[in-house]
């Protein structure tokens, strides 16, 4: 098979559209906002494909922390789960 023949890859260019949107969370006003609404922000999470994963950036933020704090604690051999305040 030549280059030519294969199957484009997943997420290549011929699978990406301009039509796509991409959605953000701002998390001071705490609203999705889009591509085309979003401003100059440092405060926008994203961006994410569909509207409910930036509704839900927060959530997702504070679940990837924990479980990152947790693999950093068994890494270290911590038997004690204090967090800092």
């Amino acid at each position: 098979m030549s280059l030519a023949e294969r199957p484009a890859a997943p997420g290549g260019p011929e699978e990406t559209s301009e039509d796509t949107v991409n959605y953000w969370y701002d998390i001071n006003t705490g609203t999705v906002e889009t591509d085309d609404t979003k401003g100059p922000s440092d405060d926008l999470m994203g961006p994410y494909g569909s509207e409910a994963e930036a509704r839900n950036a927060l959530a997702t933020a504070r679940a990837r922390t924990e479980k990152w704090d947790e693999e950093d604690r068994a890494w270290r051999g911590d038997t004690d789960e204090e967090t800092p305040a």
